[in-house]
């Protein structure tokens, strides 16, 4: 070594004054012995007596200091120390003052344009100071002006304080999630019943950034060198996962170009060489959300091998430019590491289809569910007249007579039950009272609502709305005296409620998501969570409006990620609401009117109605194919035994009144209930028990509805059928059948078997009445979802060729520079900016255009040189699309009847013949249903080759098993849970077929919204979830569809 010649004084002193404890880490210790092998230094430990106890000129002598505050540290007295003697620091002492305030590190990272997240601070000079900048609403506080609307996050100002909260929005079901330092096998709490914010200290208000559930440390060596880790993040269900040794799992990742910019800015702007800091990745942005001052990687050898060549540079340079500080080829210290077990991953096609070879890797699942199993939704319509419910509709809609009202937030509908609450009387009148049957019906319906606004004791705009039309007005005098103006006095004010996702629906899709998990995945087991958390999947989940839909995603995400705990903080991280994509009819609402028109006519005729269009062979071609052929028969059956099971649940319901008017107390409000807001996690055996009806419906509300399908089905005084109101009889049925058996309501399965012989000839027919019609309202529901569907596929197509072809690049790299190999691996580790400048080169950093800036998409990956995985290019996406039956029925119409458009004659169908057959005698598509497309990739294939790609579809008819049936084990088990099993895949294809990408594209094609008619993307509303595309790369992308005429102001949402 050159420094052994001694003119400079011998060896370069470093002078390690830190606490015992910090130096006695793991990691410490491995650095130092790598720099004293290098033989230019020796380190000197001051140690915690001389730090604590010794005068700062009895402490030793040193040419460079690693000097750090811990808890109990003397930060002055070091400082002191520095100006005395004057050593080279590697961090900074007096800028370690910031670290411990909050307000002062974003401010600082704010001065060198660091991004960090929205943010305000309210700072108290005492507890419960009550301060006139900041107020809290029930979902969102406003700080100086600036609103934060829940979800957001509350960060105590003191920096050595790590109690972080979350606050949640009432419309994922409220609550809090309290972050904190691990203890044991945990880091956050969730706390569903608090609501307000702390008031008894300073705190920063900010975004909450949604970034799929994984958080993303930094650590700085210098300002050229950052190695970054990925975790999953504490805010998702706070359970830590360790490894087999109870170390927490941990994956290096590559930074990006523009998140390597900000580490050096870190780096310099706290003038701290060696830095740890938190990065937020959110919507393709990332943003700097905690620094932390001396930090090193655990348990990386790699690691540690680079920290100390970095670190000698560093020193050297600073104190010694004169010698080399090159890396020896060899380096002095001779550590094998000991090699963990890497990923088995097998490279097997599916099975499911057939096997197609060893060389088939999977590239993308897709999959649009239905959610779980679900109350009856209801609807209650009444013509209103009362001042009072007048006044709250005009109070709502800022004072317009004539603009309807939607009341939704917990205000409104207090202000509506406490209204309610006066209008309804005390006591009910009899029939033989002077009370006509309009008012009677109409006190019985304000009942009704009143019984809905209290059920659960919490109003919840995601299971319950209220919408008020005004219908008449007249003219009164002005309260000023000039002049006139209008004034309603009469609207209708209509009721919704109901759809909650049950118990047993969130345990089905939980089931679900852990299927999915098990066997979605060929070969990877739980290689799948091993795969999410090192971004080498790509997962993204979208739901529809609904609260039952967004709870299925949620639940059906802790089953595919193993998470624990409540679904709130599950839903907020990792679900985005995509309404325009997954609800409404509107498209096909006249089509499907006349639909149901054709349907009542074949049933309500009493002559059989024969179709030419179709044959033995294809019975699904002819017009109403599947309905009973004695439906007309049926009819007056099902209205018998509506009005017998009706009359039994009144029986009951007139019991439940008469006790509820003699303990009636109207100034009680029940304590918020997350369970009865968003759905029960549990059954209430207890309710069980005592004969009442399960999940919160009491008799009253029970009787209503079955009043009203007795009411609807069938008008005596026009002796008409509303055969509409057959599939809700069904599901009142079977939801009774379930839930409520333990109530033996005679005749329910008698009146279950006929309702479900109708339900399963309607239902299908309701989205067309023939193939081409079914077809047609189809690809109108289904359009935005199919056109979506597109964009997933052709992104996974062209990332997969990029990765293809940049592996063949590196081959032929690798292969004339293997002599040089061990050098360039450090020198592209260790010095950033080269980096920069060859950025596609380290194998996962991939785009699909070299010339990409920042503001394309951003795309996250493993770092293949620290992780100990063993196919670190691999790289799954998936889609997840929940929505509701309406969408199911029509992406399958489209998918088996496509080919009957005129501009694809003479292809064959995507499903096969069987298939179709299959599908023809499935009904229903039942609570989590759904249609998974997976696309495979065959490696040993020309990359040009059509057949590179292959798209495999399966169906399952979700818990499609009549309640009925009790005839084993399991499904006694399942109907003492209240749940049902959910079916299995089946084929859509002929076992060993082959259907191409290119093939499915061209078959959709007609029916899928053109990429560039999707809309610029925006942040979507609600939660949105994992990092989406910027308008940038949308726009790049259309110009890849091979349909596409090249419009330079194009842009698709590929999400």
């Amino acid at each position: 070594m050159v420094a052994e010649g001694g003119e400079e004084g011998g060896k370069i002193k470093i002078g390690v004054c830190v606490m015992e404890k910090k130096l006695l880490s793991a990691p410490m210790g491995q650095i130092l012995e790598r720099l004293q092998a290098f033989g230019e230094f020796e380190v000197i430990h001051f140690g915690d007596k001389v730090i604590l106890e010794d005068p700062i000129e009895n402490w030793p002598i040193c040419d460079c200091l690693i000097a750090f505050y811990s808890s109990g540290y003397p930060l002055e007295k070091a400082e002191a120390y520095a100006t005395l003697r004057k050593p080279f620091l590697v961090n900074e002492l007096e800028p370690q003052h910031l670290l411990h305030d909050r307000r002062k590190v974003y401010e600082r990272l704010e001065m060198f344009g660091i991004p960090v997240p929205r943010y305000a601070l309210v700072n108290r000079e005492f507890p419960y100071q009550e301060l006139d900048c900041f107020f809290e609403e029930e979902d969102f506080v406003e700080v100086h002006g600036s609103r934060f609307w829940k979800p957001f996050v509350e960060k105590p100002v003191d920096g050595d304080d790590h109690s972080i909260m979350i606050y949640y929005p009432s419309s994922a079901g409220g609550g809090m999630k309290e972050l904190f330092r691990k203890v044991g096998n945990r880091s956050s709490e969730f706390h569903p019943e608090v609501r307000r914010v702390r008031r008894e200290g300073s705190y920063i208000y900010e975004e909450f950034m949604p970034t799929g559930g994984t958080d993303v440390k930094v650590y700085t060596v210098g300002p050229e060198y950052a190695h970054a880790e990925a975790r999953k993040s504490p805010v998702v269900d706070g359970v830590v996962m360790r490894n087999p040794d109870g170390k927490e799992v941990r994956y290096p990742v590559l930074l990006t170009p523009n998140e390597k910019q900000m580490a050096r800015d870190v780096c310099i702007a706290f003038s701290q060489a060696v830095c740890g800091f938190d990065l937020l990745r959110c919507e393709g942005r990332s943003y700097v959300c905690d620094v932390n001052g001396w930090s090193f990687v655990k348990n990386s050898y790699k690691y540690y091998d680079d920290a100390a060549c970095v670190l000698r540079k560093l020193l050297l340079d600073a104190k010694a430019p004169h010698l080399s500080s090159a890396i020896p080829p060899t380096l002095p210290w001779k550590v094998n590491e000991p090699v963990q077990p890497s990923e088995g991953l097998t490279r097997q096609g599916s099975g499911i289809i057939g096997t197609f070879g060893q060389s088939e890797e999977l590239r993308c699942v897709i999959a649009i569910i239905r959610h779980g199993d679900r109350t009856p939704k209801q609807k209650v319509k009444l013509k209103v007249t009362e001042e009072k419910l007048l006044n709250l509709m005009l109070k709502y809609n800022g004072g317009r007579p004539r603009s309807e009202t939607k009341l939704k937030s917990a205000v409104q509908l207090q202000d509506l039950l406490d209204a309610t609450r006066i209008l309804v009387p005390r006591t009910r009148p009899g029939r033989e009272s002077d009370s006509e049957a309009e008012d009677f019906e109409h006190a019985e319906k304000l009942r009704q609502v009143k019984a809905v606004l209290e059920e659960g004791g919490h109003f919840s705009g995601i299971y319950r709305k209220v919408q008020l039309k005004p219908l008449k007005w007249v003219k009164v005098p002005k309260s000023n005296g000039e002049g006139e103006e209008e004034r309603p006095v009469e609207a209708l004010m209509v009721l919704k409620y109901g759809g909650v996702l049950t118990h047993a629906g969130r345990k089905q899709a939980e089931e679900l998501g852990r299927y999915f998990r098990n066997n979605m995945y060929p070969g990877e087991g739980t290689g799948l969570l091993r795969l999410h958390s090192t971004y080498r999947h790509d997962l993204k989940i979208y739901s529809s409006d609904e609260g039952r839909v967004q709870m299925s995603a949620a639940a059906f995400a802790k089953g595919l990620l193993d998470l624990e705990g409540p679904l709130t903080p599950i839903l907020v991280s990792l679900v985005s609401k995509d309404s325009s994509m997954l609800d409404g009819l509107d498209n096909a609402s006249i089509e499907m009117e006349e639909a149901k028109a054709r349907l009542n006519e074949i049933i309500t005729s009493v002559a059989k109605i024969v179709n030419s269009n179709g044959s033995s062979e294809c019975p699904w071609m002819t017009d109403g194919a599947g309905l009973p052929s004695n439906a007309s028969e049926l009819l007056p059956n099902l209205v018998k035994l509506t009005k017998k099971v009706t009359e039994q649940v009144r029986l009951l319901a007139m019991d439940e009144d008469e006790e509820l008017t003699e303990t009636s107390s109207y100034d009680v409000i029940p304590p918020y209930d997350q369970a009865k807001a968003l759905g029960k996690t549990n059954i209430d055996i207890d309710r069980i028990a005592a004969g009442l009806p399960c999940g919160s419906e009491g008799f009253l509300l029970m009787y209503a509805r079955w009043k009203k399908l007795e009411r609807d089905l069938y008008n005596e005084r026009k002796e008409r059928f509303d055969i509409t109101q057959i599939p809700d009889i069904y599901d009142s049925c079977k939801y009774d059948l379930l839930h409520n058996a333990h109530l033996n309501l005679e005749g329910l399965d008698e009146l279950f078997k006929v309702a479900q012989l109708l339900a399963d000839g309607v239902i299908p027919n309701e989205y067309g009445i023939n193939p081409k019609q079914k077809l047609k309202i189809g690809s109108k529901i289904a359009r935005r979802l199919l056109g979506k569907i597109l964009i997933d596929l052709r992104n996974t197509l062209e990332e997969a060729i990029s990765v293809a072809e940049l592996k063949c690049n590196q081959d032929q790299q690798s292969a004339s520079k293997k002599n040089d190999k061990e050098d360039t691996d450090y020198q592209s580790k260790l010095f950033i900016k080269n980096e920069d400048m060859r950025r596609t080169s380290t194998t996962s950093e991939i785009s699909m255009d070299q010339d990409d800036d920042d503001d394309k998409e951003t795309k996250y990956r493993l770092d293949p040189k620290y992780a100990n995985v063993k196919t670190p290019d691999r790289h799954v996406r998936t889609r997840l699309y929940f929505t509701s039956e309406s969408h199911i029925h029509s992406l399958m119409n489209v998918l088996r009847y496509c080919n009957l458009d005129e501009s694809l004659q003479g292809e064959d169908s995507l499903v096969c013949h069987s298939a179709l057959e299959r599908l023809y005698k499935t009904k229903e598509l039942d609570y989590m249903s759904n249609i998974v497309l997976r696309m495979f990739e065959n490696t040993e294939v020309a990359l040009e080759d059509p057949k590179r790609f292959r798209i495999e579809m399966t169906f399952s008819r979700g818990a499609d098993l009549s309640p009925l049936e009790k005839n084993d084990s399991e499904a006694i088990s399942l109907h003492q849970e209240h749940t049902l099993p959910i079916m299995g895949p089946e084929r859509l294809q002929e076992v060993g077929s082959y259907l191409t990408l290119e093939k499915m594209e061209m078959m959709f094609r007609p029916f899928a919204m053109p990429a560039e008619d999707f809309p610029p993307p925006s942040t979507p509303a609600g939660f949105s979830g994992y990092f989406s595309k910027s308008a940038a790369v949308l726009e790049r992308l259309v110009n890849l569809w091979p349909f596409h005429k090249h419009d330079k102001h194009a842009s698709a949402n590929g999400k």
